[in-house]
């Protein structure tokens, strides 16, 4: 991964948070996008429709619970001492809803963008049902038992309530 080791790890993300703080910037500054070549790079989806079209990407997308996703943010706000009563989640659900179904729409249309999506909860918990498809995807060079070794459902901590412990496969 290409990563800066800025935000380091925390009671939220124990393992660390794999960023890299230019991304950020990449509206503005894409330079680095050279030196990233061959490697995973974190990007969040509002940024996507931001690469510059010259390079070839491989996107694998998270695909998560939204109530979990939200549960998530509130928790790290909560752990910075921040106020989380900003908008409500009925709200942001709304319109993280809007922007995931204009990016999946845009997505397919992009010639230099090759997506595979992964069920976030599947991954967590049934890894070896998920990782294949990851390997295949990025080329089918990668260790399959490594990948799944660092898998640990522990974290997977912001679930909605009455969610199932493990998601169906």
């Amino acid at each position: 991964p290409l990563v800066d080791d800025i935000r380091q790890a925390d009671e939220d993300n124990p393992n660390g948070y794999f960023e890299f703080e230019k991304v950020k910037k990449l509206v503005e500054d894409n330079s680095w996008l050279d030196a990233a070549s061959g490697k995973c790079v974190k990007i969040i989806s509002a940024l996507l429709q931001t690469l510059p079209p010259q390079y070839h990407y491989k996107i694998i997308f998270m695909d998560r619970n939204l109530q979990e996703v939200l549960a998530s943010q509130r928790q790290m706000l909560i752990h910075r001492g921040a106020s989380n009563e900003h908008v409500a989640d009925d709200i942001l659900a709304s319109l993280f809803t809007r922007h995931l179904q204009e990016i999946n729409a845009w997505l397919p249309a992009q010639a230099h963008i090759e997506v595979l999506h992964v069920d976030y909860g599947c991954l967590v918990h049934t890894p070896m049902a998920v990782i294949p498809g990851i390997n295949a995807f990025l080329g089918g060079k990668l260790d399959q038992n490594r990948m799944a070794g660092v898998v640990d459902p522990s974290l997977h901590r912001q679930r909605p309530k009455g969610a199932p412990a493990l998601p169906s496969v």
